[in-house]
């Protein structure tokens, strides 16, 4: 993986742990696992069209017609 070994790899864990702070090491996890899994599901799910919007278009076309 990028040529990283487990002492590269233990370095940086030990970095972040001294930048962040333990207490905010789980918050960050937690919102990279949050970001990750609302990027596969964007991904994997097919787009949703709501059939009941109003097309502004055709809303403003018709302001124009009655005035």
């Amino acid at each position: 993986m990028f040529g990283l070994g487990t002492h590269e790899i233990l370095l940086i864990l030990l970095l972040c742990l001294v930048v962040f702070g333990a207490k905010r090491l789980p918050e960050i996890g937690g919102g990279l696992g949050r970001a990750i899994r609302n990027f596969k599901s964007g991904v994997t799910e097919p787009d949703q069209i709501d059939l009941n919007a109003k097309d502004k278009k055709t809303e403003k076309s018709k302001e124009d017609e009655q005035a």
